[in-house]
C-alpha cells in the first residue's frame, strides 16, 4: 500500500467492546482494520473531561500539595478536577478552585483544550488561567486531602518540573508562560 493509500484509509472499527466500567472511567477496545487490511485491538480508557487551573494572585501561582495513591507519591501540582455535566472548562475551574483552595476567581480564560495520552486515553483536558482571587469557604470532595501552597511566579516552572511531577502541571505552567501570563 502506498503512502497516499494509507492517508486515505479510514481505519474502520469492526467492533467496539466495553470490558469494564468503574464509575470513574470506562475501559475496552476497538477492533480496527489497519491500512494493510490486517486487524488489531486498540485498547482505551475513557474518562470525563478535566480542567487544570493556573491561578495567579500577588505574583504567586496557587498550587496544591496532595498524595496520589495511584503512584504513591505526594505532588505539588496545579488545582484540577473533572468537568461536570453542563459545565464549561472555565466554570469547572472556578468551582475546583473554590473546593480545593478556598478562593474564587474574578476572571477565568481557557488557554487550551486538547486530547491527552492519545495512545490509550479518550480524555479531554482544558487549561484555564484564573486571577482576581477572593477567599471563600473551602469545600473538599470526600476523597480530597489537599493543602494549598502559594509559589512565587519566578519559581513556578522549577516547582512544576521538580520530581515528582505530572503532565497537567508542566503543561499549565508552560502554556501560561508562553501566553505571557506568568
Amino acid at each position: 500500500m502506498s503512502d497516499a493509500d494509507e492517508s486515505e484509509h479510514d481505519w474502520p472499527v469492526i467492533e467496539s467492546v466495553t470490558e469494564y466500567e468503574t464509575g470513574w472511567y470506562t475501559g475496552g477496545y476497538d477492533l480496527v482494520e489497519q491500512p494493510d487490511g490486517s486487524t488489531k485491538r486498540y485498547y482505551w480508557a475513557e474518562l470525563p473531561p478535566a480542567t487544570v487551573v493556573v491561578a495567579v494572585a500577588d505574583d504567586d501561582v496557587l498550587f496544591v500539595e496532595q498524595f496520589r495513591p495511584t503512584i504513591r507519591e505526594t505532588h505539588l501540582e496545579l488545582p484540577a478536577g473533572i468537568v461536570e455535566d453542563g459545565e464549561s472548562f472555565t466554570t469547572a475551574a472556578a468551582r475546583e478552585l473554590r473546593e480545593e483552595t478556598g478562593v474564587a476567581p474574578d476572571t477565568t480564560a481557557l488557554l487550551q483544550e486538547f486530547w491527552t495520552c492519545t495512545g490509550v486515553l479518550r480524555h479531554r483536558r482544558g487549561i484555564v488561567f484564573a486571577e482576581g482571587l477572593t477567599p471563600v469557604r473551602r469545600d473538599f470532595d470526600g476523597n480530597e486531602f489537599l493543602r494549598p501552597r502559594s509559589i512565587p511566579i519566578e519559581d513556578a516552572l522549577d516547582v512544576a518540573r521538580a520530581q515528582p511531577t505530572n503532565d497537567a502541571t508542566v503543561e499549565g505552567i508552560l502554556l501560561a508562560r508562553e501566553e505571557g501570563m506568568l
